[in-house]
């Protein structure tokens, strides 16, 4: 594992770079990934927006930075991700920003399709789930734990959706947005805080 972490390291994106890709592929008519279709590129540019968005107006709360900048270790935050995902959109401005207000994290993105190898080590229910966070001590390259792919209360609302009505539509997606949109990354923050404290126990 240790090997298919540090190839895929050296592969990855800043968060700058990242948003740099996504938008330079919009212009040509593209969306990242293996696939190329219109429904994808319609979500990625949907997703740009909504990312322009975030990244203005995420706000950590006083007592998450708190106990980011009190975390003893250094660590990265290696996102498996790609712009044409909904999910991601919505959590990785929240990241970034985490990472930027903790002092102790460095936010790295690599790209799930051409990342299969590590894809595979970090599966949800035999999916392809995305986005993934692997957390890695920054010193010795291991890996602590993972996180993903979204908040538990956003994937309550899809399996309870996918109860009563056997398929995850564009109503559900929909209804996804919305309950990001109320939640206001506070779920994310709460979520990745306590994993991080809870690894430094």
């Amino acid at each position: 594992m240790k090997s298919t972490v540090a190839k895929a390291l050296f592969n990855s994106y800043s968060y700058s770079e990242y948003r740099k890709l996504v938008s330079d592929l919009l212009l040509e008519g593209k969306s990242t990934g293996n696939e190329q279709s219109e429904d994808l590129n319609h979500y990625s540019e949907l997703n740009e927006t909504r990312m322009k968005r975030l990244d203005k107006t995420m706000k950590i709360t006083e007592e998450n930075i708190l106990k980011l900048k009190n975390l003893k270790s250094e660590y990265i935050w290696l996102v498996i991700s790609e712009g044409w995902c909904g999910d991601a959109a919505q959590l990785l401005p929240i990241m970034n920003r985490m990472a930027i207000d903790s002092g102790k994290i460095e936010l790295k993105i690599v790209l799930r399709d051409e990342n299969d190898e590590l894809m595979k080590l970090f599966l949800t229910n035999k999916n392809k789930s995305i986005p993934i966070v692997i957390i890695v001590d920054k010193q010795t390259g291991s890996v602590l734990g993972k996180w993903g792919p979204r908040p538990k209360g956003a994937t309550d609302l899809i399996t309870d959706y996918k109860k009563e009505f056997g398929s995850f539509d564009e109503t559900a997606k929909n209804n996804l947005q919305l309950w990001y949109l109320h939640d206001k990354g506070i779920s994310t923050q709460n979520e990745l805080v306590n994993l991080m404290l809870d690894l430094e126990q």
